[in-house]
């Protein structure tokens, strides 16, 4: 089903928020009520093998079909352009069996990609000789410098991108190779419409509590197997995309693994970097003024669902 003829009366559900928040708990009790199948917008939990790291649910705890889930292998190549291609597939897929899509993720820029009416430049996709070129650059005379290189041909892109950003100052190459400019495009984003109806539901706690959920759940990933399963991944010679900047849990198990620092301290770091992370998420979302935001502290997900259906059943004129 195309979007553009997407019925109004049957939106797309979203469930977003920082890590911990218990978005996967909400939207499958949410697919549950609403004879739903759940999308997954983490672009960390695409990578086969990488589960217990990116809290991937297992097999035997999904309620309902997911998607979305060990598309590539670590390491491998993927966009935001691919994603939206795949989300959008999956939403017509699930329509046509008079299932209702349920999108859930804290990957803002996945969430936004697959909901929202824009296009994806040619850069945006796999395989582009130009990405090859700046990312080999920066690799042989360093992050620095392809910045500076980036600021004498277009500095406002330069001024909104961290030189440690390699991925994404190399994304305002591709851009410049095809006469657009970063930072007029993130500009953009916060202006695009939506391509589908929907309703988005963001999970809120106060910075403690969600302080305290993400300890807990790192200690959890640690009691499951996270080391069995980063030297199980390095094993099998997954170390370049377990060591990538974006990988928080499986590059600082790799660091204690080398012998650079201790589990311990692996752990700390871990938490540390899933905090900063989770900042970060709440930014990007607290900027979509659809979001429905539900007060997650003291709740329940049956509670939280139970709030969320209200307001879905008043949007879709059943209130």
């Amino acid at each position: 089903m195309d979007f553009r003829s997407w019925p109004t009366d049957q939106p797309v559900i979203a469930i977003v928020g920082p890590t911990a928040s218990g978005k996967t708990d909400l939207s499958q009790q949410i697919a549950l009520q609403l004879h739903g199948e759940i999308v997954s917008a983490d672009s960390m939990q695409i990578y086969k093998g990488m589960d217990i790291g990116t809290g991937k649910l297992p097999v035997h705890e999904r309620l309902v079909p997911h998607w979305g889930f060990d598309l590539v292998n670590p390491g491998q190549e993927y966009s935001v352009a691919l994603f939206q291609e795949y989300a959008r597939g999956c939403f017509s897929d699930i329509a046509s069996r008079a299932q209702r899509p349920v999108l859930c993720g804290g990957t803002g820029l996945y969430v936004q990609a697959a909901l929202d009416d824009f296009d994806f430049p040619s850069g945006g996709q796999v395989d582009n000789p130009i990405r090859e070129k700046y990312t080999l650059f920066a690799e042989e005379k360093g992050n620095q410098a392809l910045w500076d290189l980036l600021y004498s041909v277009d500095p406002a892109s330069a001024n909104v991108l961290h030189p440690n950003n390699v991925r994404r100052v190399v994304r305002a190459f591709e851009l410049l190779g095809e006469g657009k400019s970063y930072a007029t495009q993130k500009e953009n984003l916060k202006s695009i419409p939506a391509a589908y109806p929907c309703i988005i539901f963001g999970i809120n706690y106060d910075r403690d509590t969600l302080n305290n959920r993400i300890e807990q759940r790192v200690d959890n990933m640690i009691e499951q197997g996270l080391v069995a399963e980063v030297e199980s991944l390095l094993g099998r010679g997954f170390r370049d995309g377990l060591t990538a900047p974006q990988a928080i849990g499986y590059k600082e198990i790799v660091q204690a693994l080398d012998g650079f620092i201790s589990l311990d301290q692996a752990i700390a770091d871990i938490k540390t970097a899933t905090r900063r992370y989770a900042k970060r998420q709440r930014s990007w979302f607290k900027r979509d003024k659809r979001i429905v935001w539900l007060e997650g502290t003291g709740e329940s997900a049956e509670t939280l669902c139970a709030r969320a259906l209200e307001e879905i059943n008043l949007r879709e004129g059943r209130g």
